[in-house]
């Protein structure tokens, strides 16, 4: 497709590893094909915005990020006590990473303003 979708698919499939997700529970949580999942994560394919925007949520970064070069992003991480995440499990973890998101986000809003104030 192109270098973008390419980079933002590699930067899917990092998350999607680091956060230790399979592309199944990723089709899962999005409802869509696994088949596409792997096309996007090789740019064969790109995801809406929608389905950017709760993945960006789901692994705790921005959509920002998907974009970003190889830097070190800092993902959000918890340990679950299941050997099975469903649908269920992924929406709470997308929900808890967002409001730690909106958390960094407070915090970095709260050190500009103690820097210029």
């Amino acid at each position: 497709m192109n270098d973008m979708a390419e980079k933002i698919g590699n930067r899917i499939k990092t998350f999607r590893e680091q956060s230790g997700f399979t592309q199944k529970n990723i089709a899962t949580y999005l409802q869509v094909d696994q088949s596409l999942v792997s096309m996007v994560e090789t740019g064969k394919r790109v995801f809406t915005v929608d389905l950017l925007e709760k993945l960006a949520d789901l692994f705790g970064v921005s959509l920002k990020d998907f974009e970003a070069e190889e830097t070190e992003v800092r993902t959000l991480s918890f340990a679950l006590r299941a050997n099975e995440i469903d649908e269920t499990d992924m929406e709470t973890i997308r929900v808890i990473n967002r409001i730690a998101l909106n958390s960094r986000f407070m915090e970095e809003l709260l050190k500009e303003r103690n820097l210029h104030g």
